[in-house]
């Protein structure tokens, strides 16, 4: 049997996959960045490979032999103030890539994309089929779009054999990273979210669900075709409401108006702006925020066999990991106290 490769294996989503992958009985190789953490992965029989996606030497040695390559690496800083980091990764270091995994030979090349690469109109639901409107896309999504197409020429014109999982929000345990939108879970559960932004609502999908689809993807996904990963369109508010729920704390009880929100992202977008910072809230930030219509799975059911559960037991998982890893946390310093005392 072949070995399988994640690339930025110990990311939210590369970790999972390469856990489904250990699970499922496979040989499975990560490449990791030197100095990065590992714990999502660090309990796994892997083979590791040290480098980044610019390490033309080890990215030929890490895919040497195996079938499926399965690449999880992004920048997802859309609030960057300076968006040429977001282009250096997501576009020319994913070209980088591409470039040695369309001589290595591979069974399938299975692409991190995002759902954000599909036209979203309100009161339409959209498809693979709906092709993107490049005029005014903030940089976040532009260099997402640009990566996917990039991909898919490869597949059509280089003879990779290239699937794109354009892969929605993703909610689940294992967030150690603690990823902004698993930022809001944990806020919710720890009791500890002032407020939500009310009428925002974004399409999502469980982390396991997401990683179990990547993998369909490699046995059954058809070279050149993308993709929509997303169980269903959910609210921030419904999002906290059952984070907090779930770990047995009131929600916040503050929501604020979708008008002062953007006022605010106004504000955020100025400063960022005026003062050259990286504001998390800003206008292009709450834009993503804000889905214009719902998104088709449908494809992925149709051709890959995928079943998403409903994304709510992913976000009460979600609230679990985060309350035990709390609790963990505590016990490990009360031992260390006690340690600490004299006898």
């Amino acid at each position: 049997m072949s070995p399988k490769l994640v690339i930025g294996a110990n990311g939210f989503l590369g970790s999972h996959v390469t856990r489904q992958l250990v699970a499922d009985g496979h040989q499975v190789r990560v490449m990791v960045r030197a100095n990065a953490s590992t714990i999502s992965i660090d309990d796994l029989d892997v083979q590791r490979f040290v480098g980044d996606i610019w390490d033309n030497v080890v990215l030929r040695e890490a895919m040497a032999g195996c079938d499926d390559v399965y690449y999880c690496v992004v920048d997802a800083r859309g609030w960057l103030s300076d968006p040429a980091p977001l282009f250096h990764t997501n576009v020319e270091g994913t070209r980088n890539v591409l470039d040695i995994a369309k001589d290595a030979g591979l069974h399938r090349f299975v692409f991190t994309s995002s759902y954000v690469t599909v036209e979203r109109k309100r009161g339409k639901t959209t498809s693979e089929t709906d092709i993107i409107n490049d005029k005014g896309l903030t940089p976040y999504v532009r260099s997402r779009v640009q990566a996917e197409e990039l991909v898919l020429r490869y597949a059509r014109e280089k003879g990779l054999p290239a699937v794109a999982m354009c892969v929605s929000t993703t909610y689940g345990t294992g967030d150690w990273g603690r990823t902004p939108h698993g930022a809001i879970i944990a806020g919710a559960a720890f009791g500890k979210l002032p407020f939500v932004m009310g009428g925002i609502e974004l399409e999502a999908v469980g982390i396991e669900d997401a990683a179990r689809a990547m993998i369909l993807a490699a046995e059954r996904g058809r070279v050149g075709e993308r993709y929509l990963i997303s169980e269903k369109m959910i609210s921030n508010a419904e999002v906290a409401r059952i984070a907090a729920a779930e770990a047995g704390v009131p929600p916040p009880a503050k929501t604020i108006p979708l008008p002062v929100a953007y006022a605010l992202a106004a504000m955020g977008t100025a400063k960022a702006r005026l003062q050259k910072t990286d504001e998390k809230l800003s206008l292009g930030s709450l834009r993503l925020m804000r889905a214009e219509g719902p998104l088709d799975h449908s494809k992925a059911v149709r051709e890959l066999g995928w079943q998403p559960r409903p994304v709510e037991e992913s976000i009460r998982e979600a609230a679990r990991f985060w309350v035990g890893l709390r609790e963990a946390k505590r016990q490990a310093a009360k031992r260390q106290t006690e340690a600490a005392k004299p006898d």
